[in-house]
Protein backbone atom coordinates (compact mmCIF):
# COMPACT_ATOMS: atom_id res chain seq x y z
CA UNK A 1 0.00 0.00 0.00
CA UNK A 2 1.31 3.33 -0.94
CA UNK A 3 0.75 6.49 1.06
CA UNK A 4 1.01 9.93 -0.03
CA UNK A 5 4.32 11.28 1.34
CA UNK A 6 2.23 14.54 2.46
CA UNK A 7 0.89 12.96 5.43
CA UNK A 8 1.72 11.57 8.55
CA UNK A 9 1.72 7.62 9.41
CA UNK A 10 0.96 6.23 12.82
CA UNK A 11 2.65 2.75 13.39
CA UNK A 12 1.31 1.04 16.46
CA UNK A 13 1.47 -2.16 17.54
CA UNK A 14 0.31 -4.25 20.36
CA UNK A 15 1.83 -7.40 21.85
CA UNK A 16 2.83 -9.92 24.50
CA UNK A 17 6.21 -10.87 26.19
CA UNK A 18 7.46 -14.01 27.33
CA UNK A 19 8.33 -12.67 30.49
CA UNK A 20 5.56 -12.38 33.22
CA UNK A 21 3.52 -8.95 33.25
CA UNK A 22 5.54 -5.75 34.77
CA UNK A 23 8.51 -8.17 35.84
CA UNK A 24 12.02 -6.61 35.28
CA UNK A 25 12.25 -8.33 32.00
CA UNK A 26 9.58 -7.33 30.61
CA UNK A 27 11.05 -3.30 31.63
CA UNK A 28 13.79 -4.12 29.66
CA UNK A 29 12.25 -4.97 26.73
CA UNK A 30 10.09 -1.77 26.76
CA UNK A 31 13.39 0.42 27.74
CA UNK A 32 15.30 -1.42 24.96
CA UNK A 33 12.86 -1.13 22.58
CA UNK A 34 12.37 2.76 23.21
CA UNK A 35 16.09 3.24 23.44
CA UNK A 36 16.98 1.27 20.10
CA UNK A 37 13.92 2.31 17.76
CA UNK A 38 14.27 6.21 19.25
CA UNK A 39 17.74 6.06 17.59
CA UNK A 40 16.63 5.68 14.11
CA UNK A 41 16.16 9.12 12.72
CA UNK A 42 12.60 9.00 11.12
CA UNK A 43 10.87 7.66 14.13
CA UNK A 44 8.31 10.68 16.10
CA UNK A 45 6.87 10.52 19.17
CA UNK A 46 7.75 6.84 19.72
CA UNK A 47 5.54 5.49 23.15
CA UNK A 48 5.96 2.20 24.93
CA UNK A 49 2.69 1.33 27.11
CA UNK A 50 1.20 -1.05 29.14
CA UNK A 51 -2.34 -1.73 28.29
CA UNK A 52 -5.45 -1.34 30.56
CA UNK A 53 -8.17 -2.29 28.80
CA UNK A 54 -10.37 -4.80 29.83
CA UNK A 55 -11.79 -5.44 26.05
CA UNK A 56 -8.05 -6.18 24.78
CA UNK A 57 -5.65 -9.09 26.37
CA UNK A 58 -2.66 -7.88 25.11
CA UNK A 59 -0.47 -6.54 27.49
CA UNK A 60 1.98 -3.92 25.70
CA UNK A 61 2.12 -1.55 22.67
CA UNK A 62 4.43 0.85 20.60
CA UNK A 63 3.16 3.83 19.14
CA UNK A 64 5.19 6.00 16.56
CA UNK A 65 4.92 7.96 13.83
CA UNK A 66 6.74 8.79 10.06
CA UNK A 67 6.21 12.09 8.40
CA UNK A 68 5.77 10.05 4.86
CA UNK A 69 5.78 6.71 3.70
CA UNK A 70 9.72 6.88 2.81
CA UNK A 71 10.36 7.81 6.28
CA UNK A 72 8.22 4.51 7.14
CA UNK A 73 10.05 2.66 4.95
CA UNK A 74 13.68 4.22 6.18
CA UNK A 75 12.73 2.54 9.25
CA UNK A 76 11.54 -0.63 8.63
CA UNK A 77 14.71 -1.03 6.72
CA UNK A 78 17.33 0.55 9.45
CA UNK A 79 19.69 -1.74 10.68
CA UNK A 80 18.65 -0.52 14.69
CA UNK A 81 14.56 -1.89 13.68
CA UNK A 82 16.38 -5.16 11.84
CA UNK A 83 18.49 -5.75 15.37
CA UNK A 84 15.81 -5.40 17.57
CA UNK A 85 13.49 -7.30 15.53
CA UNK A 86 16.08 -10.40 15.15
CA UNK A 87 17.44 -10.06 18.71
CA UNK A 88 14.64 -9.41 21.00
CA UNK A 89 11.12 -9.04 19.30
CA UNK A 90 11.50 -12.59 17.53
CA UNK A 91 13.34 -14.17 20.77
CA UNK A 92 10.75 -12.53 23.44
CA UNK A 93 7.23 -12.02 22.26
CA UNK A 94 4.54 -14.52 21.93
CA UNK A 95 1.73 -12.45 19.98
CA UNK A 96 1.30 -9.42 18.04
CA UNK A 97 -0.88 -7.25 16.53
CA UNK A 98 0.08 -4.60 14.05
CA UNK A 99 -1.40 -1.74 12.46
CA UNK A 100 -0.71 1.30 10.54
CA UNK A 101 -2.99 4.66 10.01
CA UNK A 102 -2.67 7.68 8.15
CA UNK A 103 -3.09 10.12 10.02
CA UNK A 104 -6.06 13.25 8.97
CA UNK A 105 -5.07 16.97 8.17
CA UNK A 106 -6.85 19.71 8.66
CA UNK A 107 -7.68 21.89 5.77
CA UNK A 108 -4.85 23.68 6.52
CA UNK A 109 -2.37 20.36 5.99
CA UNK A 110 -1.51 20.46 9.64
CA UNK A 111 -1.47 16.78 11.21
CA UNK A 112 -4.53 16.07 13.49
CA UNK A 113 -2.95 13.75 16.47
Amino acid sequence: MTLPNAQTIRHMVVFDLKHPRESAAARQFLEDGRRMLTSIPTVRNFGAYDQISAKNDYAYGFSMDFASQADYDAYNDHPAHMQFVRERWETEVTRFLEIDFRLPTDPKGEDQQ
